[in-house]
């Protein structure tokens, strides 16, 4: 019987948080860095109307999302934590790029017992259902959703989630811290 329900978000947790920032800029004829990036929301990053945004995402979502790079270790973390616990990917992308996401998870060699695209952001619902032991996230506004609904959260630090936390969250840098805090409760979900 495998220990933990652990919930993972996709974009920006396990791979790269700004794999959409080189071609918006190319796109839009911007030159917004990393550290500028301070808004969850790309046009809001962008600081372009959302229909002009959601035009440029239409047209290039399945490309975007086909190539994005993984985060250091991630792949490692998460096939070790697979060995143990159950891995479910709760995202909240289009419906249209499930088979995408099947493939891109595959592809890249990543195990998982569980993906659910939900073309929303609200991912409460499905961290119930899933009865979710802890939850890794990029995204402030689902960190503090969950937290408040009463789940554990680690937030991974990016520029556009630097805002004040809870005790149901825990803010970390890489996959590896990632990996030390789900050993820790893990031992201690054992242990009762």
């Amino acid at each position: 019987m495998k220990n933990l329900n652990i919930c993972i978000d996709i974009d920006g947790t396990i791979t790269d948080a700004y794999y959409w920032l080189k071609p918006c800029n190319e796109y839009f004829n911007t030159n917004i860095t990393e550290s500028q990036v301070t808004e969850y929301y790309i046009h809001e990053a962008l600081g372009v109307e959302l229909a002009e945004y959601e035009k440029f995402y239409e047209k290039n979502k399945f490309k975007l999302h086909a190539e994005q790079k993984l985060r250091p270790a991630a792949k490692d973390v998460i096939t070790e934590l697979g060995l143990y616990h159950n891995i479910y990917f709760v995202t909240a992308r289009d419906k249209s790029l499930t088979m995408l996401t099947h493939r891109y998870l595959r592809k890249n060699g990543i195990p998982y017992d569980g993906l659910f695209v939900l073309g929303s952001h609200y991912k409460v619902d499905k961290a119930r259902e899933l009865n979710c032991s802890i939850f890794i996230e990029d995204n402030y506004d689902n960190a503090i959703q969950l937290s408040d609904a009463g789940f554990k959260v680690i937030l991974i630090d990016t520029t556009y989630n630097r805002r004040p936390i809870n005790e149901n969250i825990t803010r970390v840098h890489n996959w590896n811290q990632i990996y030390a805090i789900l050993e820790k409760l893990s031992l201690q979900e054992k242990a009762m």
